[in-house]
């Protein structure tokens, strides 16, 4: 199983496979199985998607929509991690990254090794 890369942060310059900008790391969460997590009540969950009142539960509820993405595919997001990219564009929808379509990631920049039309689409 792939993970997402250690240096990731929000607002990072995200390009696609043919090295366009196709926008930038909105939100992001960290493998469940990542051992550097911090605790088990917050386990593998980013400071960006972690509540102030500590439920796991609520933020997954607030950046999944249950209607949006099948479940099969929400649980395997949630084990593994993903990246919430703000696509550019005005009526660009978000979309979210896997950890196996990222080619590398440094500095500013995450590289990925597919198109932005292979990624998973908000609604």
């Amino acid at each position: 199983m792939q993970t997402l890369p250690k240096d990731i942060h929000v607002g990072m310059k995200v390009f696609d496979n043919e090295h366009h900008h196709i926008g930038v790391v909105d939100d992001f969460k960290l493998s469940d199985e990542d051992p550097t997590r911090e605790g088990p009540e917050t386990a593998g969950v980013s400071e960006a998607v972690r509540p102030d009142d500590g439920s796991v539960v609520r933020a997954v509820a607030e950046v999944f929509d249950p209607d949006e993405i099948p479940e099969e595919l929400r649980e395997r997001m949630l084990r593994e991690g993903y990246i919430r990219l703000d696509a550019d564009g005005l009526f660009a929808a978000d979309r979210y990254i896997l950890p196996e379509q990222i080619a590398s990631a440094g500095r500013d920049e995450l590289m990925l090794n597919v198109k932005k039309s292979e990624l998973v689409k908000r609604h």
